[in-house]
């Protein structure tokens, strides 16, 4: 009995030694509410720290980047598609500038989804995130997403839960079906404590410059923290799969946020084991050519 107990207190909990995916992977018995929005899992460094590795791994980014850009040239191959959710104020934006920002423009396609429109509203809502999907050889990045729809919807009584509830399932149907079509999905969550968004939202406030990143309906959704955090556990309980896990990266400490989803992302570039599109010309014959040129 006393180890079954054990079990379950551990259940879900980060081991020190492991990787910073492996530490950030939602597991069965996560509880959201446990995890210090400060921490730092499998990270000792500081600030400085983290830079420097990020630094050092924009070379290798870039080069597996090209890679996966090259094969999907001929409408085939794998793409990649990070969704990132989280609170207002979690650092998202951060995420864009500072990893999204870093990789070639060419090869991403970059979509922030908002309230859905009138047209939106007309179809299942999934139909607007299936028109967003990345193409073969593409890094796909969802700035908010289909999580949305089990999220506000679900905090603001948009739709019967009945609704809502289905969705859990229609969406692990959903990416299922994505990962059939070469798309492999990495979903990241910021985890921004109630605190530390009180404390940006303060900044925007004091400061001239951060006026136009103020939102007075930021304030209005603090008014539903708890019944988000209660949503994004549903999320986490019901939409972590073996193929398509949750990360939850603790967003207090911005830098610590940035280096975490960098790193998620090039994981899942090294775990494609990318290699160059084979020629699909005589090479000897064009050097040939070009020799006579």
């Amino acid at each position: 009995m006393a180890k079954k107990k054990q079990a379950k207190k551990n259940a879900g909990k980060r081991k020190t030694g492991d990787s910073i995916g492996d530490a950030l992977r939602v597991t069965p018995g996560f509880q959201l509410a446990d995890l210090n929005p400060a921490a730092k899992p499998a990270f000792s460094g500081k600030k400085q720290d983290a830079e420097k590795v990020m630094a050092a791994a924009r070379n290798e980014i870039d080069d597996l980047q090209e890679r996966l850009y090259a094969g999907g040239r001929d409408g085939d191959g794998p793409a990649v598609l990070l969704v990132v959710q989280g609170m207002d104020t979690s650092g998202k934006g951060g995420i864009m500038r500072h990893v999204v920002g870093t990789v070639d423009p060419q090869g991403v396609k970059l979509h922030a989804f908002k309230a859905p429109d009138a047209e939106e509203r007309r179809h299942p809502f999934l139909w607007r995130i299936r028109r967003e999907l990345p193409d073969p050889g593409y890094i796909g990045v969802f700035d908010r997403s289909h999580y949305e729809d089990v999220l506000v919807v679900r905090v603001h009584d948009l739709v019967p839960p009945s609704t809502w509830g289905r969705r859990y399932g229609q969406i692990n149907t959903f990416e299922r079906k994505v990962n059939e079509k070469g798309i492999h999905v990495i979903k990241v969550m910021l985890h921004i404590s109630s605190d530390e968004q009180k404390a940006r939202l303060q900044e925007r406030l004091d400061r001239p410059d951060k006026y136009w990143k103020f939102n007075p309906g930021d304030i209005d959704e603090r008014e539903h923290w708890e019944a988000y955090q209660e949503a994004y556990q549903a999320v986490l309980d019901k939409t972590s799969t073996d193929e398509n896990p949750w990360y939850v990266v603790p967003a207090d400490h911005k830098w610590y946020a940035r280096l975490a989803v960098q790193q998620l992302l090039l994981d899942k570039l090294r775990e494609l084991d990318l290699g160059w599109p084979d020629a699909d010309f005589d090479v000897a014959e064009q050097k040939k050519r070009l020799a006579a040129t």
